[in-house]
This record gives structure tokens, sequence and C-alpha cells, in this order.
């Protein structure tokens, strides 16, 4: 026979009698669709289960029973409290979605239980998010295990209670009896007597008294008139000892110095300060030989708190002075042992790569040569090829040396990175194969920066490049670009605060150790196969960015990827000029005697690159006059236009650029040649020839109007482009 509240409701209660009495948690129970539950429809729960759960429900006590092997999570009335906002979903969910928050310290605990092994806790400190009020609480509570009729584990019953509010209780009781008894104690020591007062004054002044004679430190008290209030023995000893005259209590400081004027205003400098309420610490010399002194001052002040005078301690340092200069040439010569490892370093790789280049070079000459001799021309092509190759190698190889030592001829302007970077994610994508995805990540708004294009772009290339490398196995690349203010608790190695635009490339390869970190920008080091990469990469990107104001960080650690980040400094104009099309200019060169009615003064020491420049200026159709020094080049500016003439007859007339190199003999620089020459026409045009870098031959940002400078190696292409812009701004 049933009863109304126990008819069928569509959730498997056709009877459930063992619910009743239960209250809202039976009722919970009743609601809940059991359907697609693991434990199944309620009509078919074991008896044990029955059970236990009217067990559960019935009590006045916090219980939980979680049932199954997933311990499906059950609870009564009394324990609604403890739940929080997890009371509406909790009923026959599982123990470890309820209490995730706290289920690495609970797991150890039914681990036990379930092997029988059950313990009591008594206000068990417990972590938990922060939903459900406190985050720290404290429990007390039992785990025991439920066997079924055959002796195996059916599940657990829990006794809980939480007793935060009485253990925070219990402390701030605690508390407030250690602050009460601090508190007496406190006015016990106030209501101490007159006469133990002065009983420790007079101890502690003879503890004074013995210290101040028995220290090896000299210790001089000097008031505000400059008289010793006190000197100690070994203070007496040591003045006497440096400036010849024993001090005595009531002696003026500066009078007994009268014969050593030198010594006194010293003395007298040093005084003015402490006496003046100043506190400091200095190290001086004094003495013949001069011994090295710690003089701390102090200032001196009665009971009242009054300034009356000054003390110092001073203590002869003379021998850790020496240990610290001792130090120092330790450290400098292992400093001068650490460089000289690395320019053994760096030539090494030089001569390495060098002797490469200029084989295919030499070679490739040697069999042009050989070929031409014997009158076959079939391979001529191939091997001035390779002679070519070999040759523009060997210049990139200086470029990159340059940009490690921060030397290269840079052109900085106004770039926009966000289209720098979307120009080259074709090039990149292709370079990157596919198994490696690529993502670019830029700010909306982000901020232009001045640099090298062309240099940005290779830095950008190359670290792509090294990421790919780093992920043979496939990966992400993603490209990131930001804005970032540092001030000055955030700031980089060597970066003042400010405004910089971060510009990132982070890989999922294989990642890089401390020590290999350390080494990176290091010429040469290279971590790759040999033939598979100079070495020269990051510390190129290293020397561009530092040259260009920035700095470059790495992350990175082995087997989680690798982030290279490049600082680069804001640029505050808001004008963005885009980067002329990278590639070879074309160049046709004129026949031989088509004159352009321009006259070219040549100033080169070196015969060989003297001759090209003249041959290629002959082509291209303009007079030229030719200097081997910088005096000589001078008197061919002075003396142009005067009526004087070349063996081929024709006039000079007017001098209508100069090319210079920068290093030349006879004691004048190509700078000094350029603005001797700007005496006689102060527009002249210049272009400087160098085969080191602007930055070192004429000074950056220090170049005049109308002066360029173009690096040796270069083309006949790039040479002759150069030319006519020198002389169509001239």
């Amino acid at each position: 026979m049933t009863t109304s509240s126990n008819q069928p409701n569509g959730r498997g209660f056709s009877s459930a009698t063992f619910l009743d009495g239960g209250g809202q948690a039976a009722a919970m129970i009743r609601a809940r669709d059991w359907h697609a539950h693991p434990l199944g429809d309620p009509a078919g729960w074991s008896d044990a289960l029955c059970t236990a759960l009217s067990l559960v429900l019935n009590s006045p006590e916090s219980m939980i029973l979680c049932w199954g092997p997933e311990l499906h999570f059950f609870f009564n009335d009394a324990y609604f409290p403890l739940l929080g906002p997890r009371l509406p979903w909790a009923m026959g969910e599982r123990f470890d979605r309820v209490w995730a928050d706290g289920l690495d310290q609970a797991t150890p605990i039914i681990a036990a239980a379930l092997a029988g092994n059950s313990t009591r806790y008594i206000d068990l400190p417990w972590k938990l998010a922060t939903d459900r009020g406190a985050e720290d609480t404290w429990w007390s509570f039992s785990y025991s295990r439920v066997l079924d009729r055959d002796g195996g584990v059916a599940g657990l019953f829990i006794f809980t209670n939480e007793t935060t509010g009485r253990v925070l209780a219990d402390a701030a009781l605690k508390q407030s009896q250690a602050d009460l008894t601090e508190a007496l104690t406190e006015v016990r020591a106030l209501n101490e007597t007159l006469e133990r007062r002065v009983e420790e004054r007079t101890a502690e002044r003879n503890v004074f008294a013995s210290i101040f004679e028995t220290t090896d430190a000299f210790v001089h008290v000097v008031g505000l008139d400059y008289r010793w209030l006190a000197i100690n023995q070994a203070g007496i000893t040591e003045f006497a000892r440096v400036f010849g005259v024993t001090p005595k209590v009531g002696d003026h400081l500066l009078d007994i110095l009268g014969n050593a004027p030198e010594q006194r205003a010293g003395i007298e400098a040093i005084w003015s300060r402490a006496l003046a309420g100043e506190e400091f610490t200095t190290i001086s010399p004094f003495g013949t030989p001069p011994s090295f002194y710690q003089i701390k001052f102090n200032s001196l002040r009665d009971e009242q708190g009054m300034r009356i005078g000054a003390f110092q301690v001073v203590t002869d340092v003379t021998d850790r002075i020496k240990a610290d200069e001792e130090l120092e040439q330790v450290r400098e010569a292992l400093r001068q042992s650490q460089k000289m490892e690395a320019v053994g370093q760096l030539t090494g790789g030089l001569a390495h790569d060098f002797n490469n280049l200029l084989t295919a070079v030499t070679g490739g000459l040697e069999l042009l040569k050989l070929r031409l001799s014997q009158g076959r021309y079939d391979q001529v092509e191939r091997y001035f090829d390779m002679a070519q190759s070999g040759a523009m190698r060997a210049a990139a190889l200086t470029q990159r040396l340059l940009a490690f030592s921060r030397r290269q001829t840079l052109a900085p302007k106004p770039i926009d990175a966000t289209a720098l970077i979307a120009g080259m994610t074709d090039i990149i994508d292709r370079t990157l194969g596919p198994a490696i995805a690529m993502r670019v990540e830029t700010a909306d708004d982000l901020w232009p920066v001045l640099a090298d294009a062309p240099q940005l772009e290779n830095a950008l290339l190359n670290l792509c490049i090294n990421a790919r490398d780093a992920m043979p196995d496939g990966g992400t690349l993603t490209i990131a670009a930001g804005n970032v203010t540092l001030d000055a608790a955030a700031a980089i190695e060597d970066l003042p605060p400010g405004d910089y635009v971060t510009i990132a490339v982070t890989d999922t390869g294989t990642g890089m150790s401390d020590a290999v970190i350390a080494r990176v920008f290091e010429p040469f080091f290279t971590t790759k196969p040999i033939g598979q990469g100079t070495g020269l990469g990051l510390s190129m990107i290293y020397g561009f960015t530092r040259q260009s104001g920035g700095q470059v960080q790495i992350r990175s650690a082995v087997g989680a990827g690798t982030t290279v980040s490049l600082y680069l400094p804001r640029h505050l104009e808001t004008t963005i000029v885009d980067a002329e099309p990278a590639g070879p200019v074309a160049m046709q060169l004129a026949g031989p005697g088509v004159a352009r009615d321009k006259t070219v003064l040549v100033v080169e020491d070196e015969p060989a690159i003297r001759t090209l420049i003249t041959d290629i200026l002959g082509d291209l159709g303009y007079r030229t006059i030719v200097a081997e020094d910088g005096p000589a080049g001078i008197h061919a500016m002075q003396t142009a236009g005067q009526g004087l003439e070349q063996e081929s007859g024709l006039g000079w007339g007017q001098i209508d650029l100069l090319i210079t190199d920068v290093g030349l003999p006879g004691g004048l620089n190509g700078r000094q040649v350029a603005d001797a020459c700007r005496q006689v026409r102060a527009d002249l045009p210049v272009l400087f020839v160098t085969g080191y870098a602007a930055n070192a031959a004429v000074g950056a940002g220090q170049l005049a109007p109308g002066m360029q400078v173009l690096t040796k190696p270069f083309t006949t292409a790039e040479f002759a482009t150069r030319v006519s812009e020198a002389l169509r701004i001239g």
C-alpha cells in the first residue's frame, strides 16, 4: 500500500519511504532526475544505500554519505550551511566536483579511509576557494568506510563540522590575553624605581667607559667649539703618530694643528660637516707614508636631544684597501684573459670563414684567367660567378661583424612596424614550411620606431629562421608586436625608462639552457652543426638593436620553447617614411668619352680601388682628378679653376664632387680633407668611401648637409647611383 506522497513521479520514486523525515535534503533527492545518473533509478538502489541514506538524512548532526566507485555525494539539512553556493547542484554529484578546491588535501584522507584506516581530525586547517566565504577554514571530521554484505567497500560515511568560527575566536582570545600580559609588563616597567634607573645609567656609563678605552678604534669626541670632550688612549696614540702632537681633553682641534696648515684645512672641512649635524662615513689617507682610515661621524646630543657636538670612530683600513686593490688587479687580469679568449675565438672564426670565401674568390679568378689564356670561353661565366659569390658572401660577413660591433652604417627612418611585419609574412611563411604554423599578433595602436628598415627586416627574418631550426618536428611560431612603457622598476638592462615598441618571436621548440643563453650573443657561437650557420645571426641582431638605441631580451627553457624580444625606442614624430624597395639598382654604363660636363676629385690611397673608381667614373662619362693622399687632394681642389690643365688638355674648371676614402696617409683623414675642400667651395658635395663603417669613420649624426657615406665593398650599380644622387643634391 502506498500513500499519496509516494506516488510515481517519473523519477523512479514509486516507493521511497526511506526518505521520510529527511527534510529539505530528501526533497532535493526526490526532485532530481536520476534516469541518466550512474546510480540509476532509485527503485533499484540497494538496501544498504537506502538504509545509510536514511540514517544520514534523519540525523541532526552534519553528515555526508559518498556512495559508489565515484563517491556520489549525499548530505542532510544540517550540512547545508557548509556548502554555500554549491548547495543547489551538489546533491548526487561526485565528491571530486563538489569539493574540487579541497581535493588535494582530501585525497589522502579518502584513500586511508577506504583502506580501513579511519581517523578523527580535530580543527584541521583547510584551504578552500572564496566562493563560500573565508579561504582559510578549519574542520573537525572523520571518514569511515561502509561495507556491503560481501565485505566490499560500498561508500564512505563522513561526520563533519566546520570549526572556523571557534578556532578564530580562540585565537582572538589568546591574542587578547597576550596583549593584556604585554600591557601589564609595560606597566611594571614604567613603575621601576628611580634608584634602579640611576643604577642602570651608572652601569651603562661604566660599560661605555670600558668599551671606550678597550676598543682598537680611535674615538674622538669634539664639542661645537672644536674642543675635545673626550678621547681614548688609542686615539691619542694614533693622532700623535700621524700629526706629531699629543692631544688632550680641552685642547682646540684646529689650533693644535697650527704647524700643519694643509692638514688643518682638510680636517676643518670634514669636521665642520659633522658639527653641523651631518652623519656620514668616509675613507681618507693621512700620514707619510699614507695610511687609510675609515672615519664614521655621528652627532652628540644631551638628554634633551640638543646637539652639543660630534664624535668620530676611526679605524685603520689600510690592509683592507690594499687587499681590495690586489683583488681588483686579479679581476682586471681575469677580464683581460676573458677578452683575449673572446678575441681568439673571434679571429679563429674569421680566419675559418674568410679562408673559405677567399678560396672561392681566388680559385674562381685563377680558373677564369687560365681559361682565357687557353682561349676557352665555355666555363668563363661559371668561374666569374664563383668569384663574385665568394666576394659578396665575404661582404655580408663583414656587415654582420659591423652589426655585432654596433658600427654598421644604418639609415634610420620612422617605421610602421605593423606594416613591416605584414609585408614579410609571406616570405616568412614560405621559409617556415608546412610543418610550422605562424601567428601574427600586433597592437592596433602600435607606435612608430626609428630604425633601419632593411636591417630590421633582416633581424626579424633571422629570428624566424632560428625559431624554425629549433622546431625540427614542427610547432607554432608567433610574431607579436606591442607597446610598453618601462619605469625605473621595470627597466630592461641598459635601457633608460621610457616608451618602447617590442617585437617578439616565440617558438614552441627545443629551448635553450642557461649556459647557452649566456653565450648566444657571442660572435661565431652556434649550437648548429658545422656548415649550418656562422654563429653571427644573433650577434648581428644584438648589435643592430643596441645601435638603434634598444635592447634584446631572451626567455627560454629546455623543452619549453624560446622568446626573443627586440625593444626599440618609440619614435615620437607622426610622419612615417615608407622604406624604399630592396634589391639591386640597375645601372646602364655610358660608353667611353660621353662627357657629362662634371668633374670629380678622387682621393684614394689604394691603387686598385683608385683604378676601379676612376674607370667606373670614366665609363659614366665624368672627368676625374686623382690624388693619392689628403694633402694632394686639397692642393688639387685649391688649384682647380686657375687655368691649369690635365694632360688631356681639358680644363679642370670647377670640381663638382669630392669622392674620398676616410683612412688616408699623409696625416689627414677623409673628413679633414672634405672640410678643407669646403673652405674652397662651401657647397661641395662629398661622398665618403670607406672600408670601415660610417659610425667609426666619420661619426654617426655628424655628417654635414651634402655629405654621404658608401661602405666598401660596393657594386658598380650602387656606386653609380650614389654619385648621381650626390651631384643632383649638390
